[in-house]
């Protein structure tokens, strides 16, 4: 079992990012730290740690910090930052840094699930261990290429999947699907499907508004949380 030390300052969130752990093949969530402070002493007092799921933005000090630090004290367990944080620079840090995935919130559950599958692909690359010709380094480095979203299902674009998603991402509150279509010049009944995907897959949140009569507006928004 791979072992994982979940860390993130919403102990909501903290619990349902372990259930989600819990869900895939080989991994076990050895803790949950909710606190910069709380995530070192996990990772020095547990006898064994493999994985942290590492939210940038806690109360005492960064995510970036832990690791840091956890690098100054010789500690070389893998890191996978889970964080709303999406600017550049903080990507950067953490790429510098050793993390070796970086997982923005808010995301669904199938794209933790190819993170940590990734994840798992790669150790049982490493575990051969030996020496590496060019097409076993590529392997190696491919591992942790696993898109964050499975594939679109058979007659959806990747274009218009995003067009949805950064309109949504963008709005200031729930949109109805005709409102999609206007702002992004697709048909509503496009808009509509893609509206429904992304609810199926727990990245859109739907609400109904019931007028005076008739049947309720589907309106839509992006899930905020993870």
């Amino acid at each position: 079992m791979i072992e994982v030390l979940v860390v993130d300052d919403d102990t909501r969130v903290a619990r349902v990012n372990a259930a989600y752990v819990e869900k895939v093949a080989g991994f076990h969530v050895a803790a949950e730290a909710h606190s910069a402070l709380e995530a070192l002493d996990a990772v020095a007092r547990l006898p064994r740690l493999d994985l942290i799921l590492l939210d940038h933005y806690l109360p005492d000090r960064t995510g970036l910090e832990v690791v840091r630090e956890m690098r100054r004290r010789g500690l070389q367990t893998d890191v996978i930052m889970v964080t709303a944080a999406r600017d550049v620079s903080t990507v950067q840090a953490a790429m510098r840094q050793g993390a070796l995935q970086y997982l923005v919130k808010p995301f669904a559950f199938a794209g933790l699930r190819a993170k940590l599958e990734a994840y798992a692909e790669l150790r049982r690359t490493l575990d051969g261990g030996g020496e590496a010709e060019q097409a076993e380094v590529d392997r190696i480095f491919g591992a942790l290429s696993a898109p964050s979203e499975p594939g679109l299902p058979k007659g959806h674009s990747p274009t218009t999947a995003e067009l949805v998603r950064q309109c949504l991402l963008k709005a200031d509150g729930p949109l109805s699907a005709q409102e999609i279509a206007d702002r992004t010049g697709v048909s509503r009944q496009t808009a509509q499907r893609y509206l429904k995907l992304l609810e199926r897959t727990g990245r859109a949140v739907l609400t109904l508004k019931y007028g005076e009569a008739g049947r309720p507006e589907h309106r839509y928004a992006w899930a905020t949380r993870a």
